[in-house]
């Protein structure tokens, strides 16, 4: 029988999945143990799914869960348990050839605890970059124990999420890599550190590592290494304090107006951008997530909605610049919570938050197109209890890179229609008890509709919700959605579309507040009480067209142990799977196969990336392609086809572990700092991935 393996360095059961105490305190502040911001009594997602997973119960597999052993593609610096190897699974070792989906056919990686990044048998990896590695002209060498403000504005930044790799024009074998820069871990940034009484260094080299990077990399034809092409033209950083535009409803309104900005239009920084997406016409989106923490001092009700403490932060910022105390800048944080939209193409440009998308803790954005070219953008809110929303251009895409088109692409993200989702089940209530069992239909599934919240057009905004202004809802978006009844959901973290059936995914991590006194109980979308392991959400537009008003839904993964009978993998044989837990960032293969990074997970094994067919009679079956180092999360996926990427994002993030006393000695060796960065992974035969 397979083994869970222990967590490393976290009490079991202290922390939502297997996530470190630091971990919740440096990026989201603690989200977890703070009282739930959502107090609203719309139904639950939990208690929507109850009524509808019996349907599927015939396809549950009562046989013990098996996965492949280790791959042979570990690379690891420092002494790491050893990794404990399952059985093979079908067409694992001993296969002469792995068998899988299109796309999908590799040796699956072990579940393990090995301080390194492991991946298939037969693949190969490099480092791309590190946090601090210079990227602008004039930028020195990464040197922790000499770092300034200064070094850190012209190097690449902290703790990298969302990753982008675009096409460069005109330049041979190189690519435009973006990334985002999430947050800070000052206490493994700094040598004696001092929660307390940070220095102003220690804080402006901190909001230096925030924010985004564009760098361009090369790869050598011969395999899927990357480097970093330094200085070149379009490299850039933008940090918490460069210049950024509000545009769309919001741009000007009173609400957005502080004492340093009296336009309420010029914002400094971007904070928490998790992740994000790529648009048609060539520019990203970036969401800034957990941005509540960073400011002190809250005491409106908003404030509070927002999850905005009323003391001191962790970080102390508030010491070093007054726009951080809500007390003398109340409508600073009403900034943050947007959508960010960069043009990587064009290094002068000036970043703009699209207002129009709503204020929340974004987790991504990604677009689809209409059958007449306008876009439609899916993002969560990733809270406990919170809600999904999606954004309804008015405006078609002009094609082509002329400067008339890119300009008039540039306010296709101001004018449309913001909705908010809400869910019923097709079992009856009854039937879903908490437990994941599945009701009588066999399946956890129903219909929604998209609730519109406000419309945004060149001629100013409409409210579609009573007693709120257009303006109001587009900076209090999680008012509106508790007023017009939207459905609480177990932390939506990334959506993204299917590019090969137009079906859209929905990571939902986990929540284990769900069902406790005092919360929501379970429903049939979120049919887990005390949620560890999350799942993962499918909803099919009506006659896929992304800008109808009403969907379909099921759950097409439900995570944790296969052994669980409470999981569930879309009706593929358990006993064929690797485990998964606390499903986070989603990305898609040219296959159509949904590729799933997670983030503490509460199976005992580090985090990782997993491929899952979403088609054909593999549907379901679902391959651990690689594991992280000791403390780390799995962030950004990006699946071409000869290549993956991914962000190592806080690696050595185990509670009690400082610059002194490390946890993980990834990526550079015994002695070093440990650092945050972007791996790629690609066959060593050199043909594409999986296939």
């Amino acid at each position: 029988m397979r083994k869970l393996l222990p967590l490393i360095g976290t009490p079991s059961g202290s922390h939502p999945g297997g996530r470190s105490a630091m971990t919740c305190r440096f990026r989201c502040g603690d989200a977890c143990f703070h009282e739930v911001p959502n107090t609203s009594s719309n139904e639950y997602v939990g208690d929507v799914i109850a009524g509808a997973l019996s349907r599927r119960s015939m396809m549950r597999a009562a046989a013990v869960v098996t996965v492949a052993a280790a791959g042979a593609g570990a690379v690891g610096v420092a002494a790491a348990p050893e990794a404990q190897a399952a059985p093979a699974a079908k067409g694992g070792h001993g296969s002469h050839k792995p068998k899988g989906a299109r796309g999908l056919r590799f040796t699956p990686v072990a579940p393990n605890t090995n301080d390194a990044v492991t991946v298939p048998e037969g693949y190969r990896q490099n480092v791309v970059i590190r946090w601090g590695e210079p990227i602008l002209r004039g930028a020195p060498a990464f040197d922790p124990e000499k770092q300034s403000a200064e070094a850190q504005a012209g190097q690449f930044g902290y703790n990298c999420d969302f990753l982008a790799l675009l096409p460069l024009r005109g330049e041979r074998d190189r690519q435009l890599l973006v990334a985002n820069h999430e947050y800070t871990d000052e206490i493994l940034m700094f040598r004696d550190y001092d929660a307390d009484n940070p220095t102003r260094e220690q804080v402006e080299i901190a909001w230096a590592a925030h924010g985004l990077a564009v760098v361009a990399v090369e790869e050598e034809r011969r395999n899927g290494k990357l480097t970093p092409v330094t200085r070149h033209h379009l490299n850039r950083r933008l940090t918490a304090t460069s210049e950024f535009r509000l545009t769309g409803p919001v741009a000007g309104s009173d609400l957005v107006k502080t004492s340093a900005d009296p336009s309420g239009t010029k914002v400094l920084g971007t904070l928490n951008n998790c992740a994000g997406g790529t648009t048609p016409w060539g520019t990203t989106l970036h969401g800034e997530e957990n941005f509540n923490q960073y400011f002190a001092n809250g005491s409106s009700t908003t404030d509070k909605r927002y999850g905005i403490g009323t003391g001191a932060t962790e970080r102390k910022w508030e010491r070093f610049d007054k726009r951080f105390d809500l007390a003398q800048e109340p409508n600073e944080a009403h900034r943050f919570g947007y959508v960010v939209e960069l043009d990587p193409y064009d290094p002068d440009s000036t970043p703009r938050k699209r207002t129009a998308l709503g204020r929340f803790k974004h987790e991504g954005a990604t677009v689809r197109l209409t059958h007449d070219g306008r876009p439609v953008v899916y993002s969560g809110d990733d809270e406990r209890f919170d809600y999904f929303y999606k954004f309804v251009g008015s405006k078609r895409m002009r094609h082509g890179n002329s400067r008339w088109a890119r300009e008039h692409n540039l306010t296709l993200l101001d004018e449309g229609t913001l909705y908010v989702a809400k869910l019923s089940g097709d079992s009856p209530a009854f039937e879903i008890d908490g437990t994941g069992k599945l009701p009588k239909d066999g399946e956890f599934d129903g219909s929604g509709r998209w609730i519109p919240l406000a419309t945004a057009s060149a001629d100013g905004a409409v409210s579609h919700v009573e007693g709120m202004t257009a303006e109001e809802v587009f900076v209090f978006t999680r008012l509106a959605g508790d007023k017009v009844g939207a459905t609480k959901m177990d932390r939506p973290e990334d959506i993204e579309p299917n590019p090969v059936t137009g079906k859209v995914y929905m990571a939902l991590t986990n929540n284990s507040n769900r069902g406790k006194t005092g919360y929501a109980a379970a429903d049939e979308a979120n049919p887990r009480n005390s949620n560890k392991h999350g799942h993962v959400l499918e909803l099919t537009e009506r006659w896929n067209r992304p800008e109808s008003t009403r969907f379909a839904w099921s759950l097409f993964l439900v995570a944790g142990d296969p052994e669980d009978p409470a999981t569930y993998f879309a009706g593929f044989p358990k006993d064929s799977v690797s485990p998964i837990s606390c499903p986070d960032n989603v990305a898609f293969d040219d296959h159509g196969n949904l590729w799933i990074s997670t983030d503490g997970s509460a199976l005992g094994s580090h985090d990782g990336l997993f491929g899952v067919a979403t088609r054909g009679d593999r549907r379901g079956e679902l391959k651990q392609f690689l594991t992280v180092p000791n403390g780390a999360e799995t962030c950004g996926p990006v699946v071409q086809d000869r290549r993956v990427l991914v962000a190592v994002q806080h690696p050595g993030e185990v509670d009690g572990a400082t610059v002194d006393r490390p946890a993980s000695s990834w990526p550079d060796g015994p002695g070093t700092y440990v650092r945050p960065a972007v791996v790629a992974v690609w066959r060593a035969d050199g043909r594409d991935i999986g296939v």
